[in-house]
């Protein structure tokens, strides 16, 4: 009887407890995807194995972004030892290009009604018609050009023919060719991971197609449709999924939400990593170290454009930078220093200007979306860089080529009037103040003469000519 009344006690205590919630880490992926963002995610998930989180959930609203920090994200994805949710949310949210590919290589996929996916040719690759649209025939979302109407004989030749072929993206070069097919291997692989649909997939590689979310579902692109959290976590508890090759149930019964926020590094990150910024720290960097060497010992320029230049250095390692475009730039400004060293008639200048403005165009090697140079800074620049070189740098050595005017040196030719002495060592009153002074020729008080010459703290003068 005593056995089964500390049973019962037991029972009563272990059943009166609080459970524990189950923690579910939402990380939001918004804007375009680069190293700030692959960073960020990549920790997360991290930490939130360390901390033994439950779920993760992705919350993506995203056009794409670069190749190597979408690759990154995935790697993270499928080498996580917890499940990965990538809901794409609330309406009126996308994932576009890159955010397929996230979406495809996580182990739930989820949309909410209103949103949709795919766009996922990389933009480097010439859509159909090829340069002749505003985009240069190298932006996937611009709307494509209608085909030109064809004869009767050549519809008679394409009868025949698969009518999907012409929205298929052209490879124009063996080099787009290679692109195209390692994206289209890529995703399909992503697709087969988790059994979703990989020709619909490949298509969204090799006809930029694009699909909402109800198509999605439909076409077995992704396994449901959440309008929020609660509903994305009530459809994925239960369900098995493969994390590092082995199968896990997902077991989610009374969660706790927690919202990650965005640290300082990560925003750090994503100040100094955007082209723009980069752009500006680089010329700051250099034009700040060339004022230090112009005019040596006001210290701040140095300071300022070292730090700079070390920040820009640190961004554009990780961005995908020309370094042709880079040449052209720094080919650019060392032309317009050499025209302010020595005039030629604006040859080196004009040069320099073009060299400097084709160089910021080319700087970024890559065509995605909120990558590029604004096109208004690098004018902006190019003329405050052209007035820098030309007016600043032109004062600066005037200035160098002018006489001394403070410390001794300043009393070289300077007139004297003696005080005593002469011939032999004397004393003589320059600048308000008396110096002792040799000369060989007798000399008056009250004559005046010329210092021709500093030896240490004595002057060196010669009877001043009438």
């Amino acid at each position: 009887m005593k056995v089964l009344a500390v049973l019962a006690a037991l029972s009563i205590w272990f059943f009166s407890q609080p459970v524990l919630a189950q923690n579910v880490w939402v990380i939001e992926i918004s804007g375009g995807i680069g190293p700030a963002t692959s960073d960020y995610v990549s920790r997360e998930i991290e930490q939130a194995h360390k901390e033994q989180a439950s779920f993760i959930v992705l919350k993506v609203d995203t056009p794409g972004g670069l190749d190597t920090s979408m690759r990154d994200i995935i790697r993270a994805i499928t080498t996580s030892p917890l499940p990965v949710a990538t809901w794409v949310g609330p309406a009126g949210a996308r994932a576009a290009s890159a955010g397929t590919y996230i979406l495809l290589a996580s182990h739930v996929a989820a949309m909410a009604p209103g949103t949709n996916l795919g766009a996922a040719t990389p933009v480097s690759i010439s859509a159909p018609g090829g340069s002749d649209d505003d985009s240069g025939g190298k932006n996937p979302f611009a709307p494509r050009k209608e085909q030109e109407p064809k004869d009767a004989s050549d519809e008679s030749d394409d009868a025949a023919s698969d009518d999907s072929d012409d929205d298929k993206v052209t490879a124009k070069t063996a080099m787009e060719k290679k692109v195209i097919n390692d994206a289209r291997a890529y995703i399909r692989g992503l697709a087969k991971l988790h059994g979703r649909n990989e020709e619909w997939a490949e298509t969204a590689v090799t006809e930029a197609a694009s699909i909402d979310a109800e198509k999605a579902l439909e076409l077995n692109v992704i396994d449901f449709l959440a309008s929020d959290l609660d509903g994305l976590i009530s459809q994925s508890n239960g369900r098995t999924v493969v994390i590092n090759g082995l199968e896990a149930k997902i077991e989610l019964s009374d969660v706790a939400y927690i919202e990650r926020e965005q640290d300082w590094r990560f925003k750090l990150l994503s100040v100094i990593t955007n082209p723009n910024v980069a752009y500006i720290l680089m010329l700051i960097g250099i034009y700040g170290l060339l004022l230090e060497f112009y005019n040596p010992g006001v210290g701040l320029p140095g300071v300022l454009g070292g730090i700079c230049l070390l920040l820009a250095m640190y961004s554009l390692q990780m961005l995908p930078v020309s370094y042709a475009g880079l040449g052209l730039l720094l080919l650019g400004i060392a032309l317009m220093v050499a025209e302010a060293f020595s005039p030629s008639f604006g040859i080196l200048g004009l040069g320099g200007i073009v060299a400097f403005a084709l160089g910021s165009v080319m700087l970024m090697d890559t065509e995605t979306p909120g990558y590029q140079i604004a096109i208004p800074l690098i004018v902006g620049l190019t003329v405050v860089s052209a007035v820098f070189t030309f007016v600043i740098l032109s004062l600066l050595l005037k200035a160098r080529r002018k006489p001394v005017t403070t410390g001794m040196e300043a009393l070289l030719g300077q007139e004297a009037v003696v005080v005593s002495g002469f011939p032999g060592s004397g004393r003589v009153l320059v600048e308000g103040e008396i110096w002792q002074a040799n000369c060989d020729v007798p000399l008056s008080k009250g004559d005046r003469v010329t210092v021709v010459e500093i030896n240490g703290l004595c002057l060196e003068v010669n009877q001043r000519t009438k």
